[in-house]
């Protein structure tokens, strides 16, 4: 292997991580003119080009995704080897790259994230806020968080939350002038609001319990997000019904900003897990984050 383009490679996967030589750039706190030079370098170097470009994407030719296949894998283990190292002498060091729902950043990510700081001054975590299903391993991230249900079924998965309940709140203003649905069959009267899906584009249907089965139901309404947790924002401001996870909005209801309405309706979700492939499950920086992150759900009301 020619020794000068052990250096490059890293820019070479940046590239073809984000599709972009600009992006790519940002990453590495780089110019993108130094992110161009050095893929030119390693084409020229190889005699192949490594990415097809024209002025609107960035793609891998053949020989592009062969190397890349090689030489993440073989790199992420290099990386790891030399932090756990260092971890021997009790210093955990790297980058942690976590691929994070926004649900997971309003029920937990502040004080873990808060602690890790305090523990580990030496870890950087960078948060990616992304409610697509998204592969992480693809995209370069150490880990991802999401709901049980939702994670592939070859990937370790730690739990970092117990179960909780997926409700529906309104504010009493909206209330008190539109009244209290009573019924599930009722709420088809109410402005529901809806929460479009990133990556199918379809409307999500309400998961809701009727006398002890599950049934789904289309949110109805004027309001359209894609974003769940602005939901809580709208039902705060009166606009109208929303189905939230109840943690999201506990403080809300204590403090009668909300109210919960069919609680009989109320389903039950599996909790948030970190997931992770098995590779990956030895590295310093990520078995710190998990015992942050189970140390600091123990102190968590």
């Amino acid at each position: 292997m020619d020794r000068d383009l052990l250096s490059h490679l890293p820019i070479i996967l940046a590239v073809a991580r984000r599709k972009s030589f600009v992006t790519a750039a940002a990453e590495l706190g780089m110019g993108a003119s130094a992110v161009s030079h050095s893929v030119r370098l390693v084409e020229e170097r190889l005699g192949v080009p490594l990415f097809a470009r024209t002025t609107r994407s960035v793609a891998l030719t053949e020989a592009g995704s062969a190397l890349v296949a090689s030489a993440a894998p073989a790199l992420q283990d290099i990386t790891e080897r030399v932090e756990r190292i260092r971890s021997v002498k009790g210093r955990v060091t790297g980058h942690l790259r976590l691929n994070v729902p926004r649900l997971a950043l309003a029920m937990m990510m502040t004080p873990v994230v808060r602690e890790m700081a305090r523990r580990f001054a030496d870890v950087t975590v960078e948060i990616c806020a992304d409610d697509a299903i998204t592969n992480i391993v693809e995209e370069g991230f150490d880990a991802g968080i999401r709901l049980g249900e939702m994670i592939a079924g070859d990937m370790i998965a730690v739990r970092l939350t117990p179960p909780f309940q997926a409700i529906v709140v309104a504010s009493p203003e909206y209330l008190s002038e539109r009244g209290r649905p009573k019924t599930i069959g009722e709420l088809k009267n109410h402005n529901c609001i809806a929460y479009r899906l990133i990556k199918s584009g379809a409307l999500y249907r309400w998961q809701l319990r009727d006398g002890g089965r599950e049934v789904e139901i289309d949110a109805a309404g004027h309001t359209i997000i894609n974003d769940p947790m602005y939901a809580r924002d709208l039902a705060l401001a009166g606009v109208g019904l929303a189905f939230v996870m109840e943690p999201v909005v506990r403080a809300d209801i204590a403090a009668g900003r909300l109210t919960q309405v069919l609680p009989k309706a109320t389903n039950e979700w599996p909790g948030l897990f970190l997931y992770y492939p098995d590779r990956a499950s030895m590295a310093p920086k990520l078995r710190a984050f998990i015992d942050t992150a189970r140390d600091v759900a123990r102190k968590t009301p």
